[in-house]
């Protein structure tokens, strides 16, 4: 039975906070300071002690044709005004590329803002987004978005909250036939996609909500990551005694997960119950809970993806913090992919401690192939070096 728990009350505003505002006072440059200190560090990626592992991510064909949304690429650039493209897209190894925030308030936002653009440039670029994922996948993605509208109505900030108030910028060339990628970044929604000839990568992405249900407002009935949440539970109770006593790395929740914003570079070791130890309607179960993030990518990519996660099966592990009867914490981590999940403290909200209702998730790919930076430095290794 699950623990019952009382809503909270609204946690006060203060001032406003979703774009940069007129006067930069010295504690909000400070946080400005150590954000872009942080995304501007060379890039390693999420790896143990010993170091990024080589050879994980090779350049290969994979049959996939992308050239759909490459065109909506170049569909939505030419929407745009010359000053507003150059607004709204940068190199692909340019560092804005690092600074998604998951936060609400402004810190470091680039590209050009949804709330801003014409309805046919706000099409297009969601034609961008759509074209990448899943049916599902961009589903929730929508529900995220408006999630945030939802928020912005119970505490009456539409202003600063709002389905709209995303950005969303373009990288590389879609124009030619070389590497590109979109990010769309905000609150609660932060997806860095990139494409390399046939292979996408589509990570880091953030995905979160509070609430997760939308009880009233223009969205009431939307929902978000009851999968998540119930499939993780699923996976932990059907653990018996000695593998739960593996699965279980901490009796405390943290206050965030391990490998969120401004952590490209985070040392994270294995740890919790290795999948090789699961029997087979347990692993059946942890299929399931891999598809709810992996299949958020269109369907040809996240086959790719799901083959490359299978491959390392015997080096996946399954960690648990937390009682799946209330709130709790879990990971999924291998070689090329890691996968958190938490309950959270109140922001929005003035709950100090974890409930359900606000959620944290995200996914990376560990050793280096975060943006896919490890896929890109293969490409320019093989067709620009010496050039």
């Amino acid at each position: 039975m699950s623990v019952e728990w009382q809503m909270p009350g609204i946690r006060p505003r203060v001032g406003d906070y979703a774009r940069r505002p007129e006067v930069i006072t010295p504690e909000l440059a400070r946080k400005i300071a150590w954000r872009a200190k942080a995304a501007a560090e060379p890039f390693r990626g999420i790896a143990g002690a010993a170091g990024v592992r080589p050879g994980l991510f090779p350049l290969r064909e994979t049959g996939i044709d992308s050239s759909g949304t490459r065109q909506a690429a170049r569909d939505y650039l030419a929407a745009l005004s010359p000053d507003r493209r150059e607004q709204g897209r940068f190199p692909m190894d340019d560092v804005t590329r690092r600074q998604w925030a998951n936060g609400a308030r402004y810190f470091l936002r680039h590209g050009l803002c949804l709330e801003d653009l014409d309805d046919t440039a706000r099409h297009r670029a969601l034609a961008v987004i759509r074209g990448s994922l899943s049916d599902a996948g961009y589903r929730q993605i929508v529900d995220l978005m408006r999630l945030n509208l939802t928020i912005g109505e119970i505490r009456g900030e539409t202003d600063q909250l709002n389905e709209w108030m995303y950005w969303f910028s373009i990288y590389g060339t879609p124009e030619s036939d070389g590497p590109w990628g979109w990010q769309l970044d905000g609150h609660h929604v932060c997806v860095n996609c990139a494409f390399i000839g046939g292979q996408m990568v589509l990570t880091p992405t953030f995905l979160g909500a509070e609430p997760v249900i939308a009880e009233s407002g223009r969205y009431r009935g939307t929902v978000s990551f009851r999968s998540e949440e119930s499939v993780g539970r699923d996976l932990f109770a059907s653990l018996g005694d000695d593998q739960r006593k593996l699965a279980v790395i901490a009796d405390t929740m943290p206050r965030d997960l391990f490998a969120g914003q401004f952590r490209d570079n985070f040392e994270l070791e294995f740890a919790g119950l290795p999948f090789g130890e699961l029997t087979e309607t347990q692993r059946a179960i942890s299929d399931q809970l891999l598809g709810l993030y992996i299949d958020r990518a269109a369907p040809g990519h996240a086959r790719v993806r799901r083959d490359e996660v299978l491959a390392h099966a015997d080096e996946t592990y399954f960690s648990w913090i937390g009682d799946p009867e209330h709130v709790f914490y879990y990971r999924v981590h291998s070689p090329v992919i890691l996968i958190e999940f938490e309950h959270q403290h109140g922001v929005m909200f003035d709950n100090e401690e974890p409930l359900p209702l606000h959620i944290h998730t995200v996914v990376r790919t560990p050793n280096g192939n975060d943006y896919g930076v490890d896929l890109l430095r293969r490409h320019h290794e093989l067709y620009h070096r010496g050039g």
